[in-house]
């Protein structure tokens, strides 16, 4: 990065949500309750994943690394829109801007590589049941989440190279509540034909492979449930591969149409964005693990160990307060 680069903009600003000023409150609360949910939520499925070794299986290997990274996701974003809400400074530092891009940008990867994957692991465990141990072993699941982390790293690296060395001239104003990779091209001044290139492309494909092996997946699953002629079965299949391709038509129909069909940077990208940075990650526990019998159990367990603990505590009080 040149240093006419370097002195030119030093900061940008964010315009935040298009709201009125006497929303902001009602908004705050909002985004402030549907935060804490997606933190909590995920952190409750980490920590039963941990605690009860009955859910040390690969669907659950990928959910707790799905947890994280929709808590970091999250976390990139929503604090800082919900700290310029209170503040109104609306001013952030162009290193700070480029680390928010690059970060966002890195958990929504591995996000988009995790779908598959889990897929692949509902497809495997439903369709080649008597060989999913073989198939889904320790070491190709360590695998799959490692080449998620790592190829998510290398694609996010590559628009930030391409994006550091652009130049920002008199404009600095962001309309939008974080800093978005499309929202930061359509500020510079320099030829950004290459880095649309990439986004179409590189990107474009990163969007369409992972989309086509989740709804392969699915469809696969659909055909040997539909295959089985019973009530159970059928509801089965709506409940599960229909919620769950919610959640992927809501998560990659908005990132679709912000990154590649849209045009102009309006309002509609800005409801699309809160969409897979904000609903969606909050949606995931529910979706994916809280509806899960195996969660549930390990969450009764859980709670029943806390109870247990709490009277063992009580008790050597409750005997000298007798005597």
């Amino acid at each position: 990065m040149g240093s006419e680069n370097q002195s030119s903009v030093s900061e940008f600003l964010l315009l935040g949500l298009p709201m009125r000023p006497g929303q902001q409150r009602g908004f705050f609360t909002l985004f402030l309750g549907m935060y804490l949910t997606t933190v909590l939520g995920n952190l409750l499925i980490i920590l039963l994943i941990r605690l009860d070794s009955r859910l040390h299986t690969p669907m659950y290997f990928f959910l707790s690394h799905l947890a994280f990274s929709d808590i970091s996701l999250s976390s990139v974003t929503v604090p800082k829109m919900l700290t310029n809400m209170q503040t109104r400074q609306q001013s952030i530092p162009y290193v700070g801007c480029i680390a928010q891009m690059y970060f966002f940008m890195f958990f929504a990867s591995v996000d988009n590589f995790l779908l598959p994957v889990m897929a692949y692991d509902r497809y495997v465990a439903i369709c080649h049941p008597l060989h999913y141990t073989t198939i889904m072993s320790e070491g190709l699941c360590v695998l799959l989440v490692a080449g998620s982390w790592i190829l998510s790293c290398a694609h996010v690296l590559l628009h930030t190279l391409l994006l550091v060395r652009l130049s920002f001239c008199a404009d600095n104003t962001i309309s939008h509540f974080f800093c978005d990779l499309t929202a930061l091209l359509k500020l510079s001044c320099s030829d950004i034909s290459v880095n649309e290139l990439v986004v179409f492309t590189e990107a474009g494909m990163l969007l369409f492979l992972p989309l086509c092996i989740i709804l392969g997946s699915y469809v696969r699953i659909a055909t040997i449930i539909f295959r089985v002629p019973s009530t159970k079965g059928l509801y089965k299949a709506f409940s599960t591969c229909g919620s769950h391709l919610f959640v992927v038509s809501l998560y990659y129909g908005t990132i679709a149409g912000v990154y590649i069909f849209s045009s102009s940077w309006d309002s509609k990208d800005i409801t699309a964005s809160v969409m897979y940075t904000v609903v969606t990650p909050m949606l995931n526990p529910f979706i994916y693990s809280l509806r899960n019998r195996d969660i549930k159990q390990a969450l009764e367990m859980c709670v029943n160990r806390v109870n247990v603990f709490k009277r063992q505590s009580l008790h050597p009080l409750i005997a000298v307060r007798s005597k």
